[in-house]
């Protein structure tokens, strides 16, 4: 599996450029994908979207679908495109941690 270093961390990533397991997650990764995402400033409805897909993730093990993160976060799919520029899965799920969702994100 292919590396990525940044900020002093190296981060074991697949194909996709996804953290291989949920359990490396930290700050950083966060950091790390909001460059790559071309997101410029990490605001609280970000950071509402991360938690709840790592807590989703910790309690069900898949990411939730996109009308569960819509509804639970009060978010518009079009909002959260807005904050997740590659959309709710690969942007938000990324920078959350989890896995490559394999449906409808």
């Amino acid at each position: 599996m292919p590396t990525v270093e940044f900020e002093g961390k190296t981060f074991t990533v697949d194909e996709d450029g996804f953290i291989d397991s949920f359990d490396n997650w930290c700050p950083e990764w966060v950091q790390h994908v909001k460059t790559t995402e071309g997101i410029e400033e990490m605001t609280d409805e970000h950071w509402k979207c991360v938690k709840f897909l790592q807590e989703y993730y910790e309690k069900n093990g898949i990411a939730p679908m996109v009308r569960i993160f819509s509804k639970v976060t009060g978010y518009k799919l079009k909002h959260i495109y807005e904050l997740f520029p590659s959309g709710p899965g690969k942007g938000a799920c990324k920078m959350a941690g989890l896995p490559k969702p394999t449906g409808c994100v």
